[in-house]
C-alpha cells in the first residue's frame, strides 16, 4: 500500500516499450509509488510546479525518471481515469 498518494492512479498500464525494459528487470513500482506521492522526477522546476498545481485540479500529471534501462514518463490522464507508462520516444 502506497503512503500518503495525492491522487488516484486509475487503471495502470505500460506500453509494449515498457513491458520490454520490465521483462529486462526494470521495477515499475518504485517510480509509480514516487509519481502518486509527488516526486516528479527529473523534470523541470517549472513542470513540477505545473504537476503540483495540478494534482488537485483535475489536470493531467507527467513525471519522468531515469532508470538504468532508460527514461521513463508516467501519465496520469486529468480525469484520473488511467495512468500510462511510456518510453518518451513512445509519446
Amino acid at each position: 500500500m502506497l503512503s500518503n498518494p495525492l491522487f488516484d492512479l486509475g487503471t495502470v498500464v505500460c506500453t509494449i516499450g515498457v513491458i520490454e525494459l520490465m521483462e529486462k528487470g526494470l521495477d515499475v513500482l518504485p517510480y509509480i509509488g514516487k509519481h502518486v506521492t509527488g516526486d516528479w522526477g527529473t523534470q523541470s522546476a517549472s513542470d513540477k510546479r505545473e504537476n503540483d498545481y495540478s494534482v488537485n485540479r483535475n489536470l493531467r500529471i507527467l513525471s519522468s525518471y531515469h532508470t538504468e534501462f532508460g527514461k521513463i514518463w508516467i501519465i496520469t490522464e486529468a480525469d484520473r481515469s488511467s495512468t500510462t507508462i511510456l518510453k518518451p520516444d513512445e509519446y
